[in-house]
């Protein structure tokens, strides 16, 4: 089967991009750049693309001026294990860049990302559906996925359904 590689195409940054997204992310590295020669449109010698894995995602990044942006429309996700794991990747990304909903960010180079901890799908995917509607509600305020609030609201979501049921 050909392997699938997200093609990223950069406003002239990419050797900045590289540099930054493989500090941020473990098991990471750049594979090499390739260069503008005498017949190429750029100035000789000036990169023009790159390679570069993130864990094991492999990256191809392109040099290619201000003609195209990215947009939301494309995200990368990030599922963390734990509130820790989502704290360092959301600080580390937003660096420079802007928060948006729901986990969402967009980074300094334009680049959305979704940091999204993996208890967040338990809990909006439970079969219980208070639980499943407090669990997105909550999500659904909050720029930073806080696990611990989302538990809460869900804890507090039940206790309200089975004190409603004792009433009763």
């Amino acid at each position: 089967m050909p392997s699938i590689t997200p093609s990223l195409w950069f406003d002239n940054n990419l050797e900045e991009a590289a540099e930054f997204y493989t500090s941020v992310f473990p098991n990471s590295h750049i594979e090499g750049y390739t260069h503008y020669t005498e017949a190429g449109p750029g100035e000789p010698g000036a990169v023009v693309t790159g390679t570069f894995v993130l864990d094991s995602t492999r990256f191809l990044g392109i040099n290619g001026g201000p003609h195209f942006a990215f947009s939301e429309a494309v995200s990368f996700l990030v599922e963390c294990k734990d509130q820790e794991e989502v704290d360092y990747y959301w600080n580390k990304l937003v660096d420079g860049g802007e928060e948006s909903q729901c986990g969402w960010l967009t980074d300094r180079f334009g680049l959305s990302w979704q940091i999204v901890p993996m208890r967040l799908h338990e809990l909006c995917d439970d079969p219980d559906p208070v639980r499943a509607t407090a669990a997105t509600t909550a999500m659904l305020g909050m720029r930073k996925i806080e696990i611990a609030d989302i538990e809460k609201a869900v804890a507090e979501a039940t206790a309200s359904v089975a004190a409603s049921r004792i009433r009763h």
